[in-house]
């Protein structure tokens, strides 16, 4: 009788929990206060009150100017820019929430700093995405919601759920939408690691795809390129997930003319442009770079007009309505929201 008394009144409890949906915060960091302002646009909510600040050591000082005790919050940052500021900033307010009770607390991170070093390819080499997996958890991060992420195996470094989001269904409407003869096309990875992404691509276009094979002999410079397929006489869309200092693309871009493609498109989801990027897209053969606002583009594509930007924060917004709500976020996955 006691025993069935306790059972009952704990699932009396658990019932009344469930029903107390936690109310919702979406605050941003400094790295990209626009794509937040987007999201919590698209949401119908004002974005929380923070104040980021630096003391004059360079330590990341971090204010949340709002109660959120019981709430479900959002933390928007991305990595760039000054990418260890931004992750040590991101990591501050993560904090700052858990221990301010907060319910939950997801990381809305569209660029994932450190993901190109994902595995230990030389002898004493790090595994920095494993260590930043570390952090965001012992920091109190819930739930991580990201973008492309370069390698997908990352989702396995965390022992908490990440939703790692597709720029896919984004990128092939721009192609639809923008390139009117996008039937006489060819989808093209820049190296052998990228082929699964353009393969996918090409398989919803129902075109042909090619890819390149380089050989480095050292970091950021390319060696040899060799084209596997066909592109002669039809447009050759370069797809991959970052653009860095776009060496890679560029020959790629010149190796794909030479070889007589009629135009020449680029396509990735993290456009971060470091170092010679722009000088080497205003010198390119591109008709256009296209990239997503996973990083701000506003100031490059000032400087670079080339290079074109496609909105994902409708994604990220209904990556962040379905987690709130419970609601499946797999439709994401191969759908642009209305």
């Amino acid at each position: 009788m006691h025993k069935t008394f306790i059972k009952n009144n704990r699932h009396a409890t658990s019932a009344v929990d469930y029903h107390r949906m936690p109310n919702i915060k979406v605050f941003s960091g400094s790295s990209h206060s626009d794509l937040a302002q987007k999201i919590c646009d698209r949401l119908g909510i004002e974005p929380g009150k923070v104040v980021t600040k630096k003391f004059s050591n360079g330590e990341c000082c971090v204010e949340i100017g709002e109660s959120v005790r019981g709430e479900d919050v959002y933390i928007v940052q991305s990595g760039c820019d000054e990418v260890n500021d931004m992750l040590m900033e991101l990591l501050i307010m993560i904090n700052a929430c858990k221990i301010a009770s907060a319910c939950r607390v997801t990381a809305v991170i569209p660029c994932f700093p450190y993901a190109r070093q994902d595995k230990k390819d030389k002898s004493r080499a790090p595994i920095s995405a494993k260590l930043v997996a570390n952090m965001l958890s012992v920091a109190g991060a819930d739930h991580i919601i990201t973008m492309d992420l370069h390698a997908s195996q990352i989702q396995g470094f965390f022992d908490i759920p990440v939703d790692n989001l597709y720029a896919e269904p984004a990128v092939l409407k721009w192609i639809k939408d923008t390139i009117p003869e996008w039937r006489n096309s060819c989808i093209v990875s820049p190296d052998a690691g990228g082929a699964k992404r353009v393969t996918s691509i090409a398989d919803r276009l129902n075109v042909d795809f090619a890819l390149i094979h380089k050989e480095r002999k050292k970091a950021n410079e390319v060696a040899t390129m060799v084209l596997v397929g066909d592109v002669k006489d039809r447009i050759a869309i370069l797809v991959d997930d970052m653009a860095d200092t776009c060496g890679t693309f560029c020959h790629a871009a010149e190796k794909l003319t030479e070889a007589g493609a009629s135009k020449v498109y680029a396509i990735c989801t993290h456009g971060i442009f470091s170092g010679p990027a722009i000088s080497r897209i205003n010198n390119s053969v591109f008709e256009a770079v296209v990239v997503t606002n996973t990083i701000p583009q506003e100031e490059r594509m000032k400087n670079a007009p080339k290079i074109k930007c496609i909105d994902i924060s409708i994604i990220l917004a209904e990556s962040v309505r379905r987690t709130h709500n419970g609601e499946s976020v797999s439709y994401l996955f191969s759908h642009v929201p209305l």
